[in-house]
């Protein structure tokens, strides 16, 4: 099949980098895909060989596309979690793996470090988030404290979507929302980098120009074009971080709009208006100039459930979500905490783990499977309350990512939480998101264009519900009564 005018999307994902080709009215072409592994060489680490992974995905997905374009492509866009930080010489070479997002919580000594030196308050105020694990600026600290060696060779830093754009093109860019994660070294009412206190966190490191996610940034070079089979010229667009791509594409782009990602982590998304600041929460620049968003996270979800279904003996999904939805709600007495990565929203505990309260020789995968689905959803409902205490009711709750294949685990959410849930009828992902961007990017479609269609409404059970109430109480009270307990026994591990 031949395309007359489309546009590429590729998203590069915590497991898989996925591309899509679709046309100008938002109809998918073609679909690519590959796996890959996240390496946790020490507990709290998260990382990616950029080269042998971002680059090399990205380079197998346009192989197989690029025929299938032809002479029509118009346009490419590529998103990638984050923030990550990779530190790389003048010549766009890796200098060592990728740091990841929060997932990766190495850095707790440097957040400390720089609340102290300057101050937890006005780094809320001047970059709208106070420091966490998700905060990209403690990393190139903790680089640049702990691997001098690396360091001193460092003359760029980029993220998942930055490095593959400098690949394509040779620009050395970032986005205005990446950079707005990258605390505290951007400036939210500046619209800038806050210059002084990068200078403090990274001295010596060159900062990428700032741009917005569907500005053209250059054109594929002849050398990317011969990696890749993508014809030499043609435009390329900024991008943006995977789950603000996600909300892009799911039609999130309003005030009042929230957007739940069922990913490898739970990732939530709510545009508002003005500056709001709730100290849990995270507050970006939006996809778009002119807007802003709250934005919170969970440490694992879909990482959670495939470990669940590893643990099972790897039974078909069909299979096993089956068996987890002949049992009742409350998972026959079984409740799990998700933190088996630490955790971020709401706790911000990098040190918490995993808790499954309850278990009895009876219990079996079903069981499991269905604790780690309400647990999650205990959590995605703690998230939801935080969006509502700072910004009110969301107007709409729009639910995307790998996770939104399990209806199961979409009913429990809401009747955990109370709240409906709109399911798009393109379930692409952060890919479709960037296919858009690139349209807009290069003019094919009007700024206002938008592809999301909603597929299905899913409401609360009231019954269910009832019962979810009184375990949402007890889901708070057991990582209280266990966080103690829990981290004498991380203290008492040895060293890897």
């Amino acid at each position: 099949m031949t395309a007359e005018e489309s546009l590429l999307g590729i998203d590069i994902g915590t497991s898989t980098t996925k591309a899509v080709l679709a046309r100008p009215d938002g109809q998918v072409i073609a679909q690519a895909e590959r796996p890959h592994r996240l390496s946790l060489p020490r507990p709290g680490w998260a990382e990616h060989d950029a080269e042998n992974t971002w680059w090399s995905d990205v380079v197998d997905v346009c192989t197989e596309l690029a025929p299938v374009a032809a002479g029509g492509l118009k346009g490419i866009c590529v998103s990638g979690i984050g923030p990550c930080v990779l530190l790389c010489d003048g010549r766009t070479n890796p200098l060592r793996p990728a740091l990841l997002y929060g997932i990766d919580t190495r850095a707790e000594a440097e957040i400390r470090e720089l609340e102290e030196r300057l101050g937890r308050a006005d780094i809320l105020e001047r970059g709208g988030s106070v420091l966490s694990s998700q905060a990209a600026g403690p990393k190139l600290l903790w680089l640049r404290r702990n691997e001098p060696e690396v360091w001193q060779h460092a003359a760029r830093w980029y993220m998942a979507s930055s490095f593959v754009v400098a690949r394509l093109t040779g620009a050395y860019v970032l986005d205005h929302h990446s950079a707005s994660q990258s605390d505290p070294l951007y400036d939210l009412e500046a619209g800038a980098w806050a210059d002084d206190w990068a200078a403090d966190v990274a001295p010596g490191l060159r900062l990428p120009e700032l741009v917005w996610p569907s500005d053209q940034v250059g054109a594929v070079t002849d050398a990317a074009a011969r990696a890749t089979g993508l014809p030499p010229g043609t435009p390329v667009v900024a991008g943006t971080i995977d789950a603000w791509a996600e909300a892009f594409s799911a039609g999130v782009r309003r005030p009042g709009a929230l957007m739940l990602m069922y990913g490898s982590s739970m990732f939530g998304i709510r545009v508002v208006e003005g500056a709001t600041r709730e100290p849990l929460l995270w507050t970006t620049e939006g996809t778009e100039r002119g807007t802003r968003t709250l934005a919170a996270g969970m440490s694992t979800a879909g990482s959670l459930t495939a470990w669940a279904r590893e643990l099972s003996g790897g039974p078909s999904w069909d299979e096993l979500i089956a068996e987890a939805a002949a049992v009742p709600p409350g998972s026959d007495g079984l409740l799990l905490l998700p933190y088996f990565a630490g955790e971020r929203t709401p706790i911000y505990d990098p040190h918490a783990r995993g808790v499954l309260a309850g278990l009895t020789l009876n219990h079996g995968r079903g069981a499991l499977l269905r604790a780690v689905y309400e647990g999650i959803a205990f959590g995605t409902r703690q998230m939801l309350e935080l969006f509502e205490g700072a910004a009110g009711p969301p107007v709409r709750i729009v639910a995307v990512g790998g996770g939104t294949r399990s209806p199961l685990w979409l009913q429990i959410v809401s009747d955990v939480s109370g709240r409906s849930q709109l399911v798009p009828e393109q379930a692409v992902g952060a890919s479709y998101g960037d296919a858009l961007l690139a349209a807009i990017g290069v003019g094919l479609v009007p700024l206002d264009t938008d592809w999301a269609r909603t597929a299905a409404t899913v409401t609360p059970n009231e019954h269910d519900s009832a019962t979810y109430e009184q375990l949402f109480e007890l889901y708070g009270r057991l990582y209280r009564d266990t966080a103690g307990v829990v981290h004498a026994l991380g203290s008492a591990r040895p060293a890897d």
